[in-house]
Order: structure tokens, then C-alpha cells, then sequence
């Protein structure tokens, strides 16, 4: 069985698609007979079926070293060349146009996994009448796929509200060998110079205007020096008070791990998130999480690993990180990462990911051996 993901969301600094892919990638080669092709852009055409196919695209500048190949004949002529069994994109830009028109020439299965709402985040900046125009381009591009994967709850419901209703709930998961309790080895209050009795907190991600760093900012404004946030994101925020710490953005992910894990808990004032991987790593890392009650974010931290504040609301931040304080934090911390184990490793999210495939494949086509093949499983 061949599954070819297709994307434009990969480059060698980026983030989220490229850790799914890359953890399915993995995890496919060890337990499955599956051959697995990634097909991405590059800084050349290269057709290597099992590996990582890509195709030739300028950087795009001002993004974190995206390549655009924009000549839609190129995806087409490569999915034809790699005659998958199976296809996924994980964007909804041209590639999965013409991953839609070669898996129906084939007469093969489609999948579409939306990852990020860019209708709401073009929304944000260009206004109502252009989120309604994209919601719209999603829909008609979509209504070609067998199936939409979503990684929330909250996803599915937003896909359900703008006409599109073959959805499955797809989680994404966490590496938990590398995000654990056990990368606590940093002694970050003395790498930051601040007091030893700080209270430290960390926000981890871009800083874009959907994670609403202002919020974010003036919740620790009002809780004073007692509390320190580390920004784990880049430098675009401006002058920051001085209980505040930004520093780059840590791709590696053992050192993201390590900055996480050395923390008291993470905390997040995104209203819009579509997964919230960042919460899981944290919380995989036995870090408590601060989050608002929006998004996807109430689908994974509840009073039980953390404590929940409303949207767009500092004050109601502010008192959610004191309360935290009021309650054990290892005790959090450990729940947390049970609640990590139970759910959302790669291996439980990716067989259930498998299971899916097989049943849009068996309502597609007629049961082939090869076919067959896509339930099987092998211990290595």
C-alpha cells in the first residue's frame, strides 16, 4: 500500500505539518508494510517514491524559508508519477487540487487534513468579506475529497458551519520520549537572572496576532516581579516589561523539551487554536497548562492538568496563573502527562489514523489485495 501526504507547509524551520508528518513518517516505517512518500517543495524537482519527493519552489520571503512551487502541472505530473494508493494534503492551495483530479483519474482515495483555519486568520486581517469568500473556496475544494480530517472537535464544528460535513475527528499526538518529565535539566531562573523564587511560565509559538500576546502581556503586568514569562517565540512583541524574557523560538525539539520541562507551567492566550500542540508537549513534559476557555484548547486542558481563564480577558488570565499557585503543581503536572499517555501518543493517534484510511478505502473501491493490506500491522 502507498500513501503519498502532499504539502506546502514544509520547510527545513517549520513547524507543526512538518512534526506530524514527520512522526507519521516515522512510525509508519516501524509498524506498518505501507510504503510512505512525502511529497513537498524543494530546491529541486526529485521523485523518490518511500522517501521525500519534492519539487522545485522560490523562497517565499518573509516566512520561515517556505518554497512556493506554483506551477500546478508539476504536482500533477509527480502524484501521476507516484501512483499512490492512497493520497493526503495537508494544505487546501493547489496541491490538493491536483491530488483530487489524480486520485479520481486513478479512481483512488482522497484525504484532505486541515490543520489551520486561514480563512478566520485571513479574516483577522483583511475583514469579514474575504474569511466569507476563503470559507467558501475551502468548501468547493473540499466537496472533491472523500474525507476531511480535523484535529478538534472545534474544527469539525467550524468545517460543519461552512458546508462541509464528511469530516473525521483526526487528533494529532506527541513524542513522548522526547517531551517528558525527565528533560527538567535546565536551571532556567539563573540562566534568566531573575530571583530563584520567581514564579516562571513560559508561552511557546509564533507571534502572531491570533495568540494574543497583548492579553498575555498585561496579565503579567498586573501580577508584578513575583512572576516571570519566558517567550519562547522571536522578537516581534517590542519593548516587554521587565518581568518578561523573550528568546528565539527552540526547533530542536529535545531543546524544546528541556526550556518546557524546566518551566512551572506553560501558558497560552490563543482564542483560535485548531490543535494546540504545544499544550500537549507541555503537558507530555508533566508541566500543568494556563489556557483560555476558546478553541481547541478546552478539548485538552481542563481543572484537573491546569486552570482555564476567558478569552480575551487579562484580568481573568492573571487570576488563573495566582490560582494555579494555590494548587499542587507536580500533582498537575502528573495528571497532565497521564492524560498525555492515555490519549494522544503517535502510536495511539496513527492507528487510529489507519483505521480511518481503511474505511474510506473500502467505500471507495472494491476490497483488493492490496487493499487488504491496509489493516495489517507488523511488530517490528
Amino acid at each position: 500500500m502507498h500513501l503519498v501526504d502532499a504539502t506546502l507547509f514544509f520547510s527545513p524551520t517549520s513547524g507543526g505539518v512538518k512534526r506530524y508528518l514527520l512522526a507519521k513518517r516515522a512510525w509508519f516505517a516501524q509498524h506498518t508494510n505501507w510504503q510512505h512518500t512525502l511529497l513537498v517543495p524543494g530546491d529541486v524537482t526529485r521523485i523518490e517514491p518511500g522517501g521525500i519527493s519534492t519539487i522545485v519552489g522560490g523562497i517565499v520571503p518573509g516566512t520561515f524559508n517556505y518554497r512556493l512551487p506554483l506551477k500546478p502541472w508539476a504536482w500533477s505530473r509527480a502524484l501521476n508519477e507516484l501512483a499512490p494508493d492512497i493520497t493526503e494534503v495537508d494544505d487546501v492551495f493547489h496541491p490538493a487540487w491536483c491530488a483530487r483530479i489524480a486520485a479520481h483519474h486513478r479512481k483512488t482515495p482522497v484525504v484532505a487534513f486541515y490543520h489551520s483555519n486561514f480563512p478566520q486568520l485571513a479574516g483577522r486581517r483583511l475583514g469579514r468579506t474575504i474569511e466569507r469568500l476563503l470559507a467558501t473556496y475551502v468548501r468547493e475544494t473540499y466537496a472533491g475529497f472523500d474525507l476531511v480530517l480535523a484535529p478538534s472537535r472545534y474544527m469539525c464544528d467550524y468545517l460543519a458551519s461552512i458546508g462541509i460535513r464528511h469530516t473525521a475527528l483526526q487528533p494529532l499526538g506527541v513524542d513522548v520520549e522526547t517531551f517528558t518529565p525527565a528533560r527538567r535539566v535546565r536551571d532556567l531562573r539563573h540562566a534568566l537572572g531573575i530571583r530563584p523564587d520567581s514564579r516562571l511560565l513560559a508561552f511557546a509559538g509564533r507571534f502572531a496576532g491570533e495568540k494574543n500576546l497583548p492579553v498575555l502581556l498585561k496579565a503579567f503586568e498586573r501580577l508584578g516581579d513575583r512572576y516571570h514569562l519566558l517567550l519562547l517565540g522571536g522578537a516581534q512583541t517590542g519593548r516587554v516589561a521587565s518581568n518578561v524574557t523573550k528568546v528565539a523560538y527552540r526547533r530542536d525539539s529535545r531543546e524544546l523539551a528541556e526550556w518546557l520541562a524546566s518551566c512551572d507551567a506553560l501558558v497560552h492566550a490563543g482564542t483560535r487554536e485548531t490543535f494546540g500542540l504545544v499544550v500537549l508537549e507541555a503537558m507530555a513534559c508533566g508541566r500543568p497548562v494556563v489556557g483560555t476557555r476558546a478553541g481547541a484548547i478546552p478539548e485538552l486542558v481542563d481543572e484537573s492538568v491546569g486552570t482555564i481563564a476567558a478569552p480575551h480577558d487579562s484580568v481573568s488570565l492573571a487570576r488563573s496563573i495566582e490560582d494555579l499557585y494555590d494548587r499542587d503543581l507536580e500533582a498537575l503536572g502528573a495528571a497532565a502527562r497521564t492524560r498525555v499517555l492515555q490519549r494522544y501518543t503517535w502510536s495511539q493517534v496513527l492507528q487510529q489514523q489507519l483505521q480511518t484510511y481503511a474505511s474510506i478505502s473500502r467505500s471507495v473501491r472494491a476490497l483488493s489485495p492490496a487493499v487488504e493490506s491496509i489493516g495489517l500491522i507488523e511488530s517490528r
